[in-house]
């Protein structure tokens, strides 16, 4: 019996971590990251949990390029997400877990993309599962 789906060596996985880097498919980052299974490794100009703004949240869900319908205020259905968006946020704080301001998280919540801030080593492992399942996952990993 199949217990597991066959490993695709094009996706991004997340194959080490320490306090000092994040190894992505064997290749060593010393930086926060952003990455999705598919596609570029980013590096991320921050640092720690506080320096995580909705700009950055907005860039990185692909919020910030959502068409604005100007009478969207008469509906109570948010804008459509565009096909970028992921179904789940996570953000690994460093070595320990430290919330984000709910206004920060609010318009993404708002969306229907749920946002998961945990520990950079439980991020790391619930991004390694996510995308093994086929997911829309996108981790944001502080070092």
């Amino acid at each position: 019996m199949l217990l597991q789906r066959e490993n695709n060596p094009h996706l991004n996985t997340v194959t080490a971590y320490d306090t000092e880097y994040v190894e992505i498919n064997r290749e060593k980052h010393h930086s926060s990251i952003c990455l999705r299974p598919e596609g570029p490794i980013e590096p991320l100009p921050i640092t720690q949990a506080s320096d995580i703004n909705l700009e950055l949240l907005r860039e990185i869900t692909g919020l910030d390029q959502r068409q604005q319908d100007p009478m969207a205020f008469l509906n109570d259905e948010p804008a459509p997400l565009p096909e970028q968006a992921p179904e789940v946020l996570l953000i690994g704080t460093g070595p320990q877990q430290h919330f984000l301001p709910p206004a920060e998280l609010a318009e993404l919540l708002k969306a229907g993309i749920g946002v998961e801030v945990m520990d950079t080593a439980a991020a790391a492992r619930t991004y390694n599962i996510l995308m093994s399942e086929g997911r829309k996952v996108v981790a944001i990993l502080l070092l």
